[in-house]
């Protein structure tokens, strides 16, 4: 087993500093005191909005109720959708009545898509809805079996999840940024380059920098006449990370789409991604400590090589994916 020294940070860290990344390939087992360890000195990415009020009362948190259904129209100068909901239970029967919803999740939903959410009623009498999502029958059946077999390939491997340079990526199926269902088998034939990251992630050595070195990368091989290349950023927070938001993040930094695919999905399939592509990371509320890793996998679906960190060149990954 590595020792902690082999696997932490390279230098003096702090969280109050901007935290660390791990340099070293993860290790196939890690003790629990070492892993706790590790966590500690991991970097704390904490969310925008969960950073200190200065008052020791906590808002009382806005009620919350699921609701699903189907968008009959949309409303972009209100920032309306009108949806056909099915019965909200505990609060109301199923009726069409107007949501008030953020820009992007207008900018994400169309007339006839049925969606799932979380309505929130005001106190003028007026509802809400957030993290919403695509809730097709078809797709979610496929992203759910995905999310099955993928939580029984990690528990039949156990302590042997972590995949090595040379093991098959993982199957799964999962969202993407436009809220199509993205099955791990479309890559097949194709090399991969891919990463996790979530978009609030406000450390900028971390998330935001690597990020941005997988664009400078998608230009590189574009530049260098790599074909079939494709980028996978796969989120860490998909409690938050809906597809709306990941179409907003990839709008927002001008990133082509056309080979680059932002993916979230259920939690547990995230979860199984992590502990098999070697990423450590700890959610904890409004806080996530985690490493950074970033892989290429050939066209036969083995990892073909992985950088720790956000200290790799994207000139080097374009080289690899030269050979």
């Amino acid at each position: 087993m590595k020792s902690y020294e082999e696997v932490r940070c390279g230098r003096p860290h702090s969280i109050a500093a901007g935290g660390c990344e791990a340099r070293a390939e993860a290790p196939r087992y890690l003790a629990a005191a070492v892993v706790a360890a590790l966590l500690g000195a991991l970097t704390a990415c904490s969310r925008p909005e969960s950073a200190a009020k200065g008052s020791a009362v906590a808002a009382k948190p806005a009620e919350r109720y699921a609701m699903r259904g189907e968008v009959i129209s949309l409303d972009a100068a209100r920032k309306v959708l009108v949806v056909k909901h099915e019965e909200i239970k505990g609060y109301m029967p199923a009726m069409t009545m107007e949501f008030a919803v953020d820009a992007r999740d207008l900018n994400a939903t169309k007339p006839g898509q049925r969606i799932r959410a979380e309505m929130i009623p005001s106190k003028d009498g007026d509802f809400r809805l957030e993290k919403i999502w695509p809730d097709e029958a078809a797709a979610a059946a496929t992203v759910a079996a995905a999310a099955n077999a993928l939580r029984q390939d990690t528990h039949t491997r156990g302590k042997n999840a972590y995949r090595e340079i040379g093991e098959a990526m993982p199957d799964f199926a999962l969202y993407d940024q436009e809220a199509r269902v993205v099955p791990s088998g479309r890559f097949r034939g194709k090399q991969i380059m891919l990463n996790f990251i979530f978009t609030r992630c406000p450390v900028a050595t971390m998330c935001p920098a690597s990020t941005a070195k997988m664009m400078l990368t998608q230009k590189g091989a574009r530049d260098a006449g790599v074909p079939n290349i494709e980028f996978v950023s796969i989120t860490l927070d998909p409690a938050y990370d809906t597809p709306a938001v990941l179409k907003e993040y990839a709008q927002t930094r001008g990133i082509d789409t056309q080979n680059f695919s932002f993916l979230t999905g259920p939690d547990n399939a995230i979860k199984d991604l992590l502990a098999q592509f070697g990423v450590i990371a700890e959610l904890e509320g409004e806080l996530i400590k985690h490493t950074l890793a970033t892989l290429l996998i050939a066209e036969n679906g083995q990892i073909s090589h992985r950088a720790d960190g956000s200290a790799w060149e994207p000139k080097d990954f374009v080289a690899k994916m030269k050979k």
